[in-house]
């Protein structure tokens, strides 16, 4: 069986299943944080190590200044219902992003998450918030040309050293991406760990993305040929 290690979701379409059910955006916004809770269960069933979700972006700061009032309530909320749960799971948080940026509220309660269950050594569910890959590359570059200057480091660094300047710094690249709600784009998601990931997209609303769901696209998953630029014996 192939084995994917690290799964990467784009959680798309909450606000547009809340229309379609006649409720407000906010309400697809929980419905989605809520399915969190139940997808990483499932994902750590079925062996995965990392679990990486796509809950802010740095573009979203663009919605509507009560969209995203609500979006920076919502980790507080959805800590508040899962936190210990997580916890004796084994379950551990980390938070991918600059969490400078958020409101001190919202920034506290992740970094409670973080130390809650820094000693975990379960599922590591990584949720990305205000995260654009962009910038992310861009503050990596800056470090390590800091490092340079400072004589920390020689100016001859290659891929293996750079990754150790991103976010995700210690944790393996993407294996497969998955992506709901019928959208067939990457937005600005994680460009250098899925490189090589494998990519899927699926028409369900993120609220929609059943456990079920979850294991027909890992079937699928187990079925691709990964040839990371090589070829096959044919």
């Amino acid at each position: 069986m192939k084995k994917c290690e690290h799964l990467a979701i784009i959680m798309d379409g909450n606000g547009r299943w809340a229309k379609a059910q006649g409720l407000p955006r906010s309400a697809g916004h929980l419905a989605g944080a809520d399915n969190v809770r139940t997808i990483a269960i499932a994902a750590s069933e079925l062996g995965i190590r990392y679990l990486t979700i796509y809950a802010f972006s740095t573009e979203n700061w663009k919605r509507s200044k009560d969209e995203v009032s609500y979006l920076m309530k919502l980790p507080a909320v959805f800590f508040e219902k899962y936190m210990q749960e997580f916890v004796d799971r084994g379950f551990r948080i980390n938070i991918i992003g600059e969490m400078e940026e958020l409101p001190a509220s919202t920034a506290a309660v992740l970094r409670n998450a973080m130390a809650r269950s820094a000693a975990n050594t379960g599922l590591q569910l990584n949720i990305a918030m205000n995260y654009g890959a962009h910038r992310e590359i861009i503050l990596a570059a800056r470090r390590y040309a800091e490092d340079v200057k400072n004589g920390i480091v020689q100016n001859d660094i290659d891929e293996e050293g750079f990754e150790r300047y991103l976010m995700t710094a210690d944790m393996p690249p993407v294996d497969y991406l998955i992506r709901t709600s019928g959208e067939q784009r990457i937005s600005n998601y994680l460009l250098w760990q899925i490189a090589y990931a494998e990519l899927c997209f699926v028409p369900e609303s993120w609220p929609e993305f059943t456990p079920e769901v979850l294991r027909r696209c890992m079937e699928e998953y187990e079925h691709r040929d990964r040839r990371f630029g090589g070829v096959t014996n044919e």
